[in-house]
């Protein structure tokens, strides 16, 4: 079963390394984290559309393997 999904990036703090995705067809967003974006550009922008794993941890859904 293939889990990835697209979305576009709401919004990124480049300091703290963190920020929200809008998976297509939700209202809600979800976590990224630096260290789950693949490749070398560690950093995403506004408005940037991303693939991703969709994965529930403990504080809810979270991407995972995100490429730009």
């Amino acid at each position: 079963m293939d889990n990835r999904c697209t979305g576009f990036v709401e919004w990124w703090d480049r300091a703290a390394g963190r920020g929200f995705i809008v998976p297509l067809g939700w209202q809600d967003p979800i976590a990224v984290r630096r260290d789950d974006i693949e490749g070398d550009c560690k950093s995403l922008s506004p408005e940037q559309q991303v693939t991703f794993a969709l994965t529930l941890g403990s504080s809810g859904f979270e991407a995972k393997e995100v490429r730009p």
